[in-house]
C-alpha cells in the first residue's frame, strides 16, 4: 500500500471516529484553497460549550449542512434558485428552534436550534423562520455530485452516525478573511482537531461506492498499430461508461477474457484530440496509444482505458493556452503553472471504478508515469508491475519528454531523448 493511500484513507477514518464521538474537526478543500475552511461537527451530539468554541475560534456563521430530504421535510425555503455559480453553497432560511430557546443568539439557543431541526423525527412545528442557524442544503449524492465543503462535511456525518444534518462554521484569519491552508493546519494543530480534505472524502467514497455504469457496448477493431508484419490494432469490445458525478464517458477498450489472478495489461490514457487523432508530434500520446494498442492485441488479453480528461485535466481549451505559452518559450509544466493550474489534474477515482467493473484482479500498468501507479493505488487497484511504454522521439517533442522526466517523474530511457542526455 502506497503512503497516500494509507494517509488519506487513514484520515477520512480518524475524522469519521472523531465526530461519532462528539469532537469538532476541521475540513478544508486542498484543491480550491479560496474556499477556505471549517469546524464541523456532528448535529445530533452538539453542545452549548461546542457551539461556543466554533464561534470564538472560527468567527463565521453557524450553519446546518442537511440533505435535500430533511430540507424539504422542515419546510425550509431556499434563500435563492439555483445559482449559476457552481462552487457556492445553496442556502435555506435561517432557523429557529420553536421551543426552548430565548432569544435564539447565544450559544446554548443555537445549539437547541441544531438538535430539534436534525432529530431524526423532526417537522416544520419544531422550527421558526428566521432565526440564528443558517441551513446549506446537500443534495443527494453528496461529494459524488458536488465536491464541495458542505457535501464533504456532511458525507463524513453521514459515516459517523448515519445522520443526515452537520454543523458547520467558517474559520476567519485575524484580517477577518478566510483562514488559508497555513492558517487552517496550524488551528488543527493547535486544538488537536483532525484536518481532512474534501479529496479524502471523495477518495473514500469512490473506493467503496460504484458510481460508473455501462451504457453502450459492441465490437469495433482499431487500424492503430500497424507493424510491418501487417498487424493492426487489434479488434476489441468497447464499453462506453458514464459516471454520476459529472456526466463525462469514457470508453474501455477490451481484449479478451479480464477476469483471474494473472496479471492484466492495462492501459490508462488520458484523451488528447491533437495528439490521438490530429496525429501532433509535439507529444507523445498518440504513439504511446498506437503502441499499446499493438502490445494488447499481440498479447491477446487487456484493456485501453480511454479517459475524458483532455489535458491532464485542464480541458482543450486551456490546452490550446498552453500550447501557445510553449510557443513563447514555456515548457508544458511552467505552462500549466501560468495558467492557474497544478502540473496535473488528473484523478484516476472513476478510472479506477472502471477497472473493478471489467473484473480486473491484478494490473500490469503500461506507464512511464509513477504517478498514474499511486493515483490507482490510492482507490484500491492492485498495480503489481509497471510495463514501460516509451515510443521513439521526434524532433519536436525531445523537449516536452525531458519535461516529462524531470518535471514530473515520468520514467524514460537517456537513449530515447538524445541531444544533451547522450547518445550511447
Amino acid at each position: 500500500m502506497s503512503e497516500g493511500r494509507s494517509s488519506k484513507a487513514e484520515r477520512t477514518a480518524t475524522a469519521v471516529r472523531a465526530l461519532a464521538r462528539g469532537e469538532v474537526i476541521v475540513i478544508h478543500d486542498e484543491n480550491h484553497p479560496e474556499a477556505g475552511g471549517y469546524f464541523c461537527c456532528s448535529a445530533t451530539r452538539i453542545d452549548a460549550d461546542t457551539v461556543n468554541f466554533m464561534v470564538t475560534h472560527g468567527r463565521g456563521l453557524i450553519c446546518l449542512a442537511m440533505s435535500e430530504t430533511r430540507m424539504q421535510r422542515l419546510s425550509v425555503p431556499m434563500m435563492v434558485g439555483d445559482t449559476p455559480y457552481a462552487r457556492r453553497s445553496t442556502f435555506g432560511a435561517s432557523i429557529e428552534a420553536s421551543r426552548g430557546v430565548t432569544t435564539g443568539i447565544s450559544a446554548a439557543d443555537r445549539a437547541a436550534t441544531i438538535l430539534a431541526a436534525s432529530a431524526a423525527d423532526a417537522t416544520p412545528d419544531d422550527i421558526v423562520m428566521p432565526g440564528h442557524v443558517f441551513p446549506i442544503l446537500v443534495r443527494t449524492g453528496g461529494v459524488l455530485i458536488r465536491g464541495g465543503l458542505p457535501e464533504a462535511a456532511l458525507d463524513l456525518g453521514t459515516m459517523a452516525d448515519g445522520g443526515d444534518a452537520v454543523a458547520m462554521c467558517a474559520i476567519l484569519d485575524e484580517a477577518g478573511e478566510l483562514a488559508g491552508p497555513e492558517m487552517l493546519a496550524s488551528v488543527a494543530r493547535g486544538f488537536q482537531l483532525e484536518l481532512v480534505a474534501v479529496a479524502d472524502v471523495v477518495a473514500d467514497r469512490l473506493r467503496n461506492e460504484l458510481v460508473v455504469e455501462r451504457v453502450a457496448e459492441r465490437v469495433i477493431e482499431s487500424g492503430l498499430g500497424q507493424d510491418d508484419d501487417g498487424g493492426d490494432g487489434g479488434t476489441y469490445r468497447a464499453i462506453v461508461y458514464r459516471n454520476d458525478l459529472d456526466g463525462h464517458e469514457h470508453v474501455a477498450l477490451v481484449a479478451g477474457e479480464l477476469d483471474g489472478d494473472e496479471p492484466v495489461s492495462v492501459r490508462v490514457h488520458s484523451q488528447c484530440l491533437t495528439g490521438d487523432v490530429l496525429g501532433s508530434t509535439r507529444c507523445d500520446c498518440g504513439d504511446q496509444l498506437a503502441l499499446a494498442l499493438r502490445r494488447i492485441a499481440d498479447e491477446g488479453r487487456g484493456a485501453i482505458i480511454y479517459m475524458h480528461q483532455e489535458g491532464r485535466g485542464i480541458g482543450l481549451a486551456n490546452k490550446i493556452r498552453a500550447y501557445a505559452l510553449q510557443d513563447e518559450g514555456r515548457d508544458t509544466v511552467e505552462a500549466n503553472l501560468e495558467l492557474g493550474f497544478k502540473e496535473d489534474l488528473r484523478d484516476y477515482g472513476i478510472t479506477a471504478q472502471i477497472i473493478k467493473d471489467l473484473g480486473i484482479r491484478n494490473v500490469r500498468l503500461l506507464t512511464n508515469n509513477p504517478q498514474k501507479v499511486d493515483g490507482l493505488s490510492l482507490y484500491g487497484v492492485d498495480v503489481i508491475e509497471r510495463a514501460q511504454i516509451q515510443a521513439p522521439p521526434h524532433a519536436d517533442n525531445i523537449a516536452y519528454l525531458r519535461t516529462k522526466r524531470e518535471k514530473l517523474g515520468h520514467l524514460l530511457d537517456d537513449r530515447h531523448l538524445g541531444g544533451r542526455d547522450g547518445d550511447e
